[in-house]
């Protein structure tokens, strides 16, 4: 069940946006989906290239520890720390957050560029997915245009394993849309244009997501 005010989150977004109104039902989708994944412990893993990589690890920052709200570790954690470490109680308490498990994957850069040298790098963020992925988790793509070989590689292989996909795209989706669980793909065809859209729309994702598990 998605909170009230999770919706108010992302109306929040369309308020700011409008022109994303038709991508409303679609970021709520997407908002339930990784709430699922945090409940049966599966993972988001994400990939994009240049300023789409550097969106991987804005993403995955957001959601590995606390975005706005304070997310404090289970009591069941906080009395074996003070079992085993009473004399650390206090900095584990005060400082780790719970966490919603998501790995970049252009931040593997030495099997990356090991893999890109050995064979071929088209598929270098495939064999990372094919290494550490599992059925049920979810991968995010990145690719303003839709059409990045090596991205779409990484979609195509998810499919085979039973991996969920979310790309963001530009408004045509490119080859993702064929990919794809969830095509993000905001109104405009120009590439920086297209990443702003996608950093609202994420960031509302994390506010959202935050909102639903931990306040």
């Amino acid at each position: 069940m998605i909170k009230k005010t999770t919706h108010v989150i992302v109306d929040n977004l369309i308020t700011r946006k409008p022109e994303l109104k038709y991508i409303k039902n679609k970021v709520i989708k997407i908002v339930h989906m990784i709430c699922e994944l945090y409940q049966s412990n599966n993972k988001i893993l994400l990939c994009g290239n240049g300023g789409s990589c550097a969106d991987c690890e804005h993403f995955s920052s957001e959601l590995n520890k606390s975005f706005t709200l304070k997310r404090q570790i289970p009591n069941t954690l906080i009395e074996k720390i003070e079992n085993l470490y009473p004399q650390d109680k206090e900095l584990f308490v005060n400082n780790l957050q719970q966490s919603i498990a998501c790995i970049p994957l252009p931040s593997f850069i030495s099997t990356n560029t090991a893999f890109a040298n050995d064979n071929n790098y088209l598929l270098s963020f495939a064999q990372l997915l094919y290494s550490i992925g599992k059925e049920n988790d979810i991968l995010i793509c990145f690719s303003t245009s839709g059409n990045s070989k090596n991205i779409v590689y990484t979609a195509k292989l998810a499919k085979a394993l039973n991996i969920k996909v979310i790309s963001f795209t530009n408004k045509y989706g490119g080859e993702l849309k064929k990919y794809s669980d969830i095509l993000v793909n905001v109104p405009s065809d120009t590439t920086f244009l297209s990443q702003e859209y996608h950093l609202s729309i994420y960031h509302s994702i994390c506010l959202a997501v935050e909102n639903q598990l931990f306040d």
